[in-house]
């Protein structure tokens, strides 16, 4: 009886999905693992432009030049190296997106035909650790700027008493500000990622007007920009590097803060209405915007030294200055109420729709059954209390450096994406493979494509050895293995892309450029499924579940001798 109502409340919580539009739930696949029909497909330019926009909005990308200025770099040099990192951001995302674009698929599919369907579990954990990681931070930080918001209006907020124990690294002040933070963020992950249209409108539009006011005003009131904007090259004489491997390390360091977000990339380009939507509003966005953040923030950050005698990179903390923390006047108050809440809205939307959808489109990789997008992206939020990103925060010095450096492990696993996609299968993949274990080319060896491994810790083995160095604060170790480190991402990416390349042509495997005949998601457009050369479903004259055994008699395997009338003439 037990086991009745236990199996009976297991299918309770089974995600659904509507047959008729191709929805199958079981082990390998639900609603939001296939292939998106047009009907899903709902992303404009603007959306993309306003996606790329919410994660160029954002505090880090305002500090980023202070992050090259504090190496020695002039600013020239440190805009210089924004204006590069930004481009190969757009042509990396790209080159993960057009999987999405062609395919309709997202990330955690797009592993499977790489990594084998067992293998693909070994990206996807990666990726469910960083989520978690991220989103937890994200809300710490959003925190911060909400605490800004109370304090504007409640003055007396900024000097409330802890009440926290003394074993708790943070303050009531903090902690309350991350609670509303997180409270408020909550409802918009019942959105689904179709429907993000009107928070990607309002939240750009006001982040971004609210930013240029921040530098009009400080300028106005500083009567120009102060002498952090005319800074020339100061590299120390002692100092074992020059600008060229600086200016390296900084395009290096910046990639790989993004790397989680340029993996996201069929994640969101599967719901785009067609390629040019997701190039036009992705590279207008990434470049443009992302370069013009951080020349807004090293302009207002510049002017406010005038004004303030001392630097402020962080706005949180400039905001509280700009107040007088909560002293100021109501006009102060105000200003600074809605600057901050335009920071944290974008950190909101950021954290939302780059971490936690994209966490819960990988837990829905792992657990179909019962984990779609929206369950995916709960979980993923519910665990920043397990994270306690206050601890790792405050207590730990290099935490986020160690974060920023998983490139170290994303770009080679990018490297062999991109490979296998475009090199060797020629942009030909076989949908209905990827969600199933018996007559699919994409089981290899027990489920893993072992060729994969090998590529890949040969991509991050040589360069983890400078990642350790450097949050030990060594500096004294062999140059070679900061050299290898400070070029990471480049080398990751090459490394395994051209090992894999080797050693798959070493050791081939079936399925190589093939490609579905028939649509059988009804994931295409006639247009698009007229220049792929796949039938559309709705042209066959028998039921679906007929229709597999197409690919199995025109590859030669054994079988009933059967006919299937379609639109064009006979198998």
């Amino acid at each position: 009886m037990a086991s009745l109502r236990l199996r009976k409340f297991g299918e309770k919580l089974q995600v659904k999905g509507d047959e008729a539009q191709h929805e199958k739930t079981d082990s390998w696949s639900n609603r939001d693992l296939i292939p998106l029909p047009p009907s899903r497909r709902t992303w404009a330019a603007f959306h993309y432009f306003g996606y790329w926009a919410i994660s160029s909005l954002n505090v880090s990308n305002w500090q980023t030049p202070n992050t090259y200025l504090t190496l020695g770099l002039s600013v020239g040099q440190s805009m210089a190296v924004i204006v590069i990192s930004r481009a190969l951001i757009a042509l990396f995302s790209t080159l993960v997106a057009w999987c999405g674009l062609k395919w309709h698929i997202g990330f955690t599919i797009q592993n499977r035909y790489t990594w084998g369907m067992r293998g693909s579990y070994i990206p996807l954990l990666q990726r469910i650790l960083l989520n978690f990681i991220w989103t937890a931070v994200q809300c710490w930080n959003g925190g911060r700027l909400v605490a800004v918001c109370i304090t504007a209006i409640w003055p007396s907020f900024a000097t409330i008493e802890n009440t926290l124990p003394s074993n708790m690294p943070t303050t009531t002040y903090q902690f309350v500000g991350f609670i509303v933070f997180w409270t408020l963020s909550l409802p918009f992950l019942f959105i689904r990622p179709e429907k993000f249209k009107l928070p990607f409108q309002v939240v750009s539009a006001y982040c971004g007007i609210g930013m240029i006011c921040m530098m009009i005003w400080s300028l106005s009131v500083a009567k120009g920009v102060g002498p952090v904007f005319s800074e020339g090259e100061k590299i120390p004489s002692e100092s074992r590097w020059n600008s060229s491997w600086l200016i390296m390390s900084g395009i290096n360091q910046m990639l790989g803060g993004i790397a989680a977000g340029i993996t996201n990339g069929s994640d969101f380009s599967r719901y785009a209405k067609s390629p040019k939507h997701y190039i036009l509003g992705s590279i207008a966005s990434v470049w443009v915007v992302g370069t013009m953040v951080s020349f807004v923030g090293l302009v207002t950050t510049s002017a406010c030294q005038k004004i303030y005698g001392e630097i402020y990179w962080n706005p949180p903390d400039l905001l509280m200055v700009m107040m007088d923390a909560g002293q100021g006047s109501s006009k102060a108050r105000t200003g600074v109420f809605f600057l901050s809440a335009g920071f944290a809205l974008t950190a909101m939307f950021e954290n939302i729709c780059g971490n936690a959808v994209a966490g819960g489109i990988d837990l829905a990789g792992l657990f179909p059954r019962y984990i779609d997008i929206r369950r995916g992206a709960l979980i993923t939020f519910i665990a920043c209390w397990v994270v306690q990103p206050w601890q790792l925060i405050n207590k730990a010095a290099t935490f986020i450096t160690v974060l920023s450096s998983f490139a170290v492990f994303l770009a080679p696993m990018i490297g062999v994406m991109c490979c296998d996609f475009f090199i060797l299968r020629k942009q030909k993949i076989q949908l209905s493979n990827l969600y199933r274990t018996h007559d699919t080319a994409y089981w290899y060896f027990h489920g893993v494509n072992w060729r994969v491994i090998p590529a890949w810790l040969c991509g991050w083995g040589p360069t983890v050895g400078g990642l350790i160095l450097t949050v030990r604060g060594n500096t004294t170790a062999p140059k070679r293995l900061f050299e290898l480190y400070y070029m990471a991402f480049f080398f990751g990416f090459f490394t395994s892309a051209l090992l894999f390349y080797v050693t798959m042509r070493l050791f081939p495997v079936p399925g190589m450029g093939d490609f579905d005949d028939v649509d059988y998601y009804g994931a295409f457009t006639a247009k698009e499924a007229a220049k792929l050369g796949v039938m559309p479903l709705d042209s066959l004259d028998v039921p679906l579940e007929r229709v597999e055994h197409i690919e199995r008699l025109k590859s030669g395997e054994k079988g009933p001798k059967t006919e299937y009338i379609v639109a064009d003439g006979v198998y």
